[in-house]
């Protein structure tokens, strides 16, 4: 999940806005001014906050949310809630209520992208040797074990009505990209609901709007590494991009990524590179840009995307450098200064 940014002019909190505070210097109790931008480092990776409307609550207080989600969900805090869940040896466990969300669409999304994004791949990633936060392995040769392919979630229970959740025993969820994007569409909604006018969340590139999108859109600029940027103006929804191009790390045997395919437990090595979705909902977005980037060139995906891509849209760009735009909202990418073709190939 990376690399969309708000062109300059849209509220971008490293742009000259003159609504760009640092949230440290915020006075939780007063409104902001009309459009107020912020950025801050949030799980793993840099959060931009963007608030319209001078009704809209305090920065700080939503990026106090996003920071609460981060301590419920890290897999590298051995107290979150997602950390006791996976060394619950089988047992059924009250979460909260966010906690819950994840899982259920955690495992929704497993199901319907027929396990292609799997959120039981904590083993496998941490066997290919990211087994602590990045910023650890960034500059160093990590030593990998054997793969471990993911063992699906067939038996994970969630209630919802009570927020009860089991994991079988030796199952562990690694909340990755899709506690993103879910955490920015959490929070983006709050935003709207605490009386913004509009609001945009993006977590390491995945994005939510909320409210009544700006005169001029929300302007988006997504950097797949081997390409010209493409661009997105976004009104509503949100849009997420998984990429083998970051993430990277050195090991004995060469470079891996924190992609894994959960059929062999080993990182993608697929030809696609990049893929960015349009959707909806972040957490959904985020699921289907993973599922479809681990699983480009399979023999069913054109009619699985046929399925899932309803009202959504995908970039994908392979290792070549070709483009392929694809499902209903295709046409919302402007890919350097010419379409990319629109079929899977």
């Amino acid at each position: 999940m990376i690399d969309a940014a708000l062109r300059p002019g849209t509220g971008h909190p490293g742009s000259t806005d003159p609504g760009s505070i640092d949230p440290g210097n915020i006075d939780p109790g007063r409104n902001v001014a009309t459009r107020v931008a912020v950025e801050f480092p949030i799980m793993g990776t840099t959060g931009h906050l963007v608030v319209v409307g001078a009704g809209a609550p305090s920065p700080r207080r939503l990026v106090a949310q996003l920071v609460d989600l981060e301590h419920r969900w890290s897999r590298f805090e051995p107290d979150s809630e997602l950390s006791r869940l996976s060394s619950g040896e089988g047992r059924p466990s009250i979460v909260s209520h966010s906690t819950a969300m994840l899982v259920e669409r955690a495992v929704w999304a497993w199901s319907h992208t027929g396990g292609r994004f799997d959120p039981t791949v904590l083993a496998a990633v941490s066997a290919a040797g990211y087994d602590r936060s990045f910023d650890q392995i960034r500059d160093v040769t990590v030593t990998q074990i054997p793969p471990v392919p993911a063992p699906g979630c067939a038996g994970v229970d969630v209630d919802m009505d009570i927020d009860l959740v089991r994991l079988p025993a030796g199952v562990a969820i690694d909340p990755g990209g899709i506690g993103k994007g879910l955490a920015a569409d959490l929070v983006a909604n709050a935003a709207v609901e605490l009386g913004a006018d509009a609001a945009m969340v993006s977590i390491g590139g995945d994005l939510r709007v909320a409210g009544d999108a700006p005169a001029e859109g929300w302007e988006i600029e997504l950097d797949h590494h081997i390409v010209e940027p493409a661009r997105l103006n976004l009104r509503s929804g949100a849009v997420a991009t998984s990429s083998t191009m970051r993430r990277r790390w050195r090991t004995a045997t060469g470079t891996a990524h924190h992609v894994i395919d959960p059929r062999t437990g080993r990182p993608s090595t697929g030809s696609a590179v990049a893929c960015t979705v349009v959707a909806g909902e972040a957490w959904w977005a985020e699921s289907l840009a993973t599922a479809i980037l681990v699983g480009w060139g399979d023999p069913d995906l054109g009619e699985l995307l046929s399925q899932l891509l309803v009202d959504a849209g995908a970039l994908v760009t392979t290792v070549d450098g070709e483009q392929f735009a694809v499902g209903p909202h295709a046409h919302s990418f402007s890919v350097g200064h010419q379409r990319a073709d629109q079929k899977v190939p």
